[in-house]
């Protein structure tokens, strides 16, 4: 599915999603305060940011999981690609996201447990899904949590299935030893200034061994 952005001056907003934008930005700015390694930002991500991330989702393909739930700006981006609501689903450990993800997308399934164990809990098998969209601050997080997460993401993830992770840097956020040692390769997809801060989009696959 393709999107087309508006220029910016001919946006305007109903006022009803002006003030859900502005309550989300609360709820966001809230739980930084209350947890900031957790949260990692003090904004959601936007929703130019969401489009690049799902972009690749195929809508009458294999499941989707999404790391991070947040606000749902992904969520909802998933959703508009044509996605069925019933072969999504949005790991988010934060209790305050989760219920608020609850309401928005009652026919989503959301879990509320870390993405370092999660392939235990989750409704597909391992291979059922085509794509694992995370909104996970991976560049906070130590070696070994970023490992487990990889690890776990490609236990469920199909053979040609891909890790797409953002970052407010221009490098990968997991070093070139951990994605060796995986098997895996990050690759550049993409790039938007129309978020805050600025970032980055990698896409995450398994190496193909090079054909005789």
């Amino acid at each position: 599915m393709s999107f087309k952005n508006k220029p910016a001056r001919a946006i305007v907003l109903p006022l009803n999603s002006l003030k859900y934008r502005a309550a989300e930005h609360f709820d966001f700015l809230a739980e930084w305060m209350r947890r900031p390694r957790q949260t990692a930002s003090v904004v959601p991500s936007s929703r130019y940011l969401a489009q690049i991330m799902v972009r690749d989702i195929a809508p009458d393909g294999a499941r989707v999981l999404e790391l991070g739930g947040g606000t749902g700006v992904f969520t909802r981006a998933i959703l508009a690609t044509g996605l069925p609501a019933e072969r999504l689903e949005v790991v988010e450990i934060n209790a305050a996201f989760a219920s608020g993800l609850r309401r928005q997308f009652p026919g989503v399934d959301i879990i509320q447990h870390r993405a370092e164990s999660i392939s235990g809990h989750v409704a597909g098998a391992a291979g059922d899904y085509q794509q694992v969209i995370s909104g996970l601050p991976l560049l906070a997080m130590n070696q070994e949590i970023q490992r487990a997460i990889l690890q776990e993401a490609f236990t469920l993830l199909a053979p040609d299935g891909v890790f797409v992770q953002f970052t407010y840097s221009l490098r990968s956020p997991v070093n070139s030893a951990i994605l060796a040692s995986l098997g895996l390769e990050a690759v550049r997809a993409g790039q938007t200034v129309r978020n805050f801060p600025p970032a980055t989009i990698f896409h995450f696959r398994r190496i193909t061994p090079p054909q005789d």
